[in-house]
């Protein structure tokens, strides 16, 4: 019986972010998805028109009934129509099961370049924060929610308050390094940066790998090494914007 995992996100058209890649993803891995839609956004890879929010009660609505009927051991959290509003269903899910594992990737801005969130306030980021198994920011993510010199001050800063991956996938190296801050731990998962590796949802794909990772029973550290593995696969599975996801890019 394969466990669950759940994605609560925006709806994206052409599937290659939002809840249709994070259901792709967990299930290649081995994983059976449940999924609750925060918005409808009109975009396909390379450009973004707009964005329809679910109301908070109707995501609230989506889940209860999921939640009801399946054992949810593992929540990952992404598109959202403000802070208050994701504090208050990270809140919610507590509630309904404390011991749920609830991973944040913060979906600021898309790639096609549409700004969702500005800065938020240093209280309430830290509250949520507090709330989290993992927080998943690339690096331009990481300065848009913490002010810093650098994005890895950005992220020691945050992972006072939370565990935080912080993605290389915007570093200019020759390879991409994603660094984990848990605790006064620090692992780096490193792979060769692709010529085309370049793939809209990159950011969706990573944190659902690493939530099936966790669900299936991986500590964090392992979860994170998967992910950045099943990753780099699917960067690789061809030149366009959309990747693929097959059986053969599960991470054993």
């Amino acid at each position: 019986m394969r466990p669950y995992a759940l994605t609560i996100a925006g709806f994206d058209p052409s599937a290659g972010a939002g809840v249709l890649a994070d259901i792709k993803t967990l299930e290649a891995s081995g994983v059976y998805g449940l999924a609750a839609c925060t918005a409808l956004t009109m975009q396909n890879d390379v450009s973004f028109e707009r964005v329809s929010w679910v109301p908070l009660p109707d995501i609230q609505d989506q889940l209860l009934l999921l939640l009801m009927r399946f054992s949810v051991p593992v929540v990952k959290i992404g598109l959202i129509e403000n802070l208050p509003t994701l504090l208050e269903l990270i809140r919610w899910l507590k509630a309904y099961n404390p011991a749920v594992q609830i991973v944040w990737d913060p979906v600021l801005r898309a790639t096609a370049g549409y700004e969702f969130h500005a800065r938020p306030a240093a209280d309430l980021l830290q509250a949520i924060c507090r709330e989290l198994a993992l927080l998943t920011p690339n690096r331009p993510e990481a300065l848009g929610l913490l002010p810093a010199a650098t994005a890895d001050e950005a992220a020691t800063a945050l992972a006072a308050w939370c565990p935080v991956l912080l993605k290389g996938g915007h570093a200019q190296s020759a390879r991409a390094t994603d660094v984990l801050l848990a605790g006064s731990g620090r692992h780096e998962f490193s792979a060769p940066r692709l010529r085309h590796g370049a793939k809209h949802g990159s950011g969706c794909v990573l944190s659902a790998a690493v939530l099936a990772r966790l669900a299936l029973g991986d500590d964090l550290p392992a979860a994170c090494q998967a992910g950045k593995a099943y990753t780099a696969a699917f960067l690789s599975s061809n030149d366009s914007l959309l990747g693929y996801h097959s059986e053969e890019l599960k991470t054993a």
